[in-house]
């Protein structure tokens, strides 16, 4: 591992080790130099390669000939701020410290600053830290309305920070918080980056896009339906470790009660509602288009409904806006209803009426008759019973 460099004289030693370190002689005829070589063995746990939220462990060892100095040690992320360190051991040979939490952030060159008044030292020690996960911020909300087109992306890092590993990942649907999650499909990336997916679920439709770039997990749903919404997780597993990240599929819908065009006079409402509760900074809006002041309708903090009595023909809008930022919108036409409708609701009304009238007259007439019919047959059966106690018989002439 050594070699002499022929026009300087100087010893070139590869991959050193902590046993290298010692005095090194030179000598030239009556004349020796002495040159003290100190070593510093810096390591980092799973091998630089983390996932999110794990906490990594650093480890500098020192070897030299003189006995060992105490050491100064300072950590620079890749963003060359300074990291506040735990140190778990400290001995004159060996010093352990524990890093903050990492994130998908925190991938890149680090830098390990050491220092030592006697014999005086300044040295940088560069390493790697790659945390492998995703682009998107930890919970994601997204909005689409009924038969509307939804894709959901997932935007891995792997290409980003250089990852030479292999690893898992599955994609997961579940409608509630609580409820028993639903494997859509698995895929795997290999060490060169490629990408296979395969599918898991053939009862909920959706489409596997080709991805571009291939560090993108994507699901895509055609005619979106208001039981899609729920949360989809995305699962990165390596080496038996995992992390998630999810998206939130709120869609949103509106109707009427009672559907179908306005009758003159008539009112309906127009009900606007979303498959889960929104956030406080989030709200649903109905408003007229071309309408005033007073045809607008918020809904109240937290809500997943609002609704807006109408009672003319136009065109509403539902807003679902989030921080001043409006999100999606779903038309709603009132139409108003042709004049023989209305002469025809009107007669039906009626119609209805002396029906119901004729009905109950029918009744009371049945009624009474049936109560005569009974009266009767009380008498006769009294007068049976009176002809048969006397044994007369009356025969007409």
């Amino acid at each position: 591992r050594s070699q002499i460099i022929p026009n300087t004289k100087q010893l070139k030693v590869l991959n050193l080790k902590l046993t290298d370190a010692g005095i090194y002689t030179c000598e030239y005829g009556s004349h020796k130099v002495h040159i003290s070589l100190h070593v510093f063995e810096l390591t980092i746990s799973s091998d630089g390669h983390f996932l999110p939220n794990e906490v990594p462990k650093l480890t500098l060892m020192q070897n030299s000939s003189k006995p060992l100095p105490n050491l100064s040690i300072t950590l620079f992320n890749s963003n060359n701020n300074t990291v506040i360190a735990k140190p778990l051991e400290n001995t004159p040979q060996k010093y352990i410290l524990q890093l903050k939490e990492l994130e998908a952030t925190d991938s890149g060159t680090w830098m390990c600053h050491v220092h030592a008044d006697s014999p005086l030292i300044n040295q940088n020690i560069a390493f790697d830290v790659k945390v492998l996960g995703f682009q998107n911020p930890v919970l994601e909300r997204k909005y689409a309305t009924v038969d509307s087109t939804v894709i959901l992306s997932w935007h891995l890092n792997f290409r980003k920070i250089i990852w030479k590993e292999g690893f898992t990942g599955r994609l997961n649907w579940k409608r509630q918080e609580n409820a028993t999650p639903r494997e859509l499909f698995d895929f795997n990336v290999t060490a060169r980056g490629e990408q296979h997916k395969t599918k898991k679920s053939n009862h909920f439709r959706f489409e596997i896009p080709e991805s571009k770039p291939e560090s993108t997990i994507e699901l895509k749903l055609h005619k979106v339906h208001f039981n899609h919404s729920g949360q989809y997780q995305c699962q990165l597993a390596y080496k038996g470790r995992y992390t998630q990240n999810n998206i939130e599929l709120v869609v949103m819908k509106v109707s009427a009660n009672p559907v179908g065009p306005l009758p003159s006079g008539a009112k309906t409402t127009l009900i606007c509602q979303v498959s889960s509760p929104l956030p406080p900074n989030a709200h649903l809006l109905w408003e007229r288009v071309n309408g005033t002041q007073e045809d607008v309708k918020k809904s109240k903090q937290n809500e997943a409904k609002v609704e807006v009595n109408v009672s003319a023909a136009g065109l509403w809008n539902c807003h679902l806006i989030e921080d001043n930022d409006m999100k999606i919108s779903l038309s709603y036409p009132v139409e108003e209803a042709p004049v023989w409708i209305s002469y025809a609701v009107t007669g039906a009304s009626i119609g209805g009426s002396v029906l119901v009238f004729g009905l109950a007259c029918l009744c009371i007439i049945s009624g009474i008759s049936w109560q005569r019919r009974r009266q009767r047959a009380k008498r006769m059966i009294r007068a049976r019973q009176y002809l048969l106690e006397n044994k007369t018989c009356q025969c007409q002439q």
